[in-house]
């Protein structure tokens, strides 16, 4: 067993005992009950399971949940795809993060399965892009570089990317 604390969707959570084998995905479902994040292959190839840790010097990175243990986020600031929206108060959603807005505006998805993990790896690259932004002729190179190794069976993965494209575009981040 082994004992955990971590901030998830700015709440802390923990300390909490887990059984050592545990994957953060398991975690997220069984002890936070945070189900958004998706199990998609298990060996960490499709990313469906992404979500996003923030690094100490304010930098984000995401990483996927299935192949790795719980233990490796202790202590960590991690986010999920239910932690982007606003929020009022009372934890009424009240605005779409700039990413889940332009999913939504290009109807990137259709399952819906692979989406957490667009999502997540589409925040990481905003947040990056906010602080370098990126010339117009690597836009595209950039945007590929990013979710190439998503995996999507539905879409084709045409409207995801015309989504990050206008997205970041509209957000100010192409120079």
């Amino acid at each position: 067993m082994t004992t955990v604390t971590m901030t998830i969707n700015d709440r802390l959570v923990g300390p909490l005992e887990v059984d050592d084998n545990t994957m953060m995905l398991d975690f997220l479902h069984e002890y936070v009950n945070l189900t958004g994040t998706k199990f998609g292959c298990g060996i960490g190839v499709c990313h469906a399971c992404t979500i996003v840790v923030d690094k100490e010097d304010g930098t984000s990175e995401s990483v996927r949940t299935c192949i790795n243990g719980v233990g490796r986020f202790n202590g960590k600031r991690v986010r999920t795809v239910e932690g982007h929206a606003k929020r009022n108060s009372v934890g009424k959603i009240i605005a779409l993060s700039p990413v889940q807005q332009t999913f939504l505006d290009h109807f990137s998805f259709q399952c819906g399965w692979c989406t957490s993990g667009f999502v997540n790896e589409t925040t990481v690259l905003l947040e990056r892009l906010r602080k370098q932004p990126v010339k117009m002729a690597d836009l595209e190179q950039t945007i590929s570089a990013a979710l190439n190794d998503h995996v999507c069976r539905c879409t084709g993965y045409k409207k995801y990317y015309e989504g990050v494209k206008a997205m970041l575009i509209k957000e100010g981040v192409v120079k």
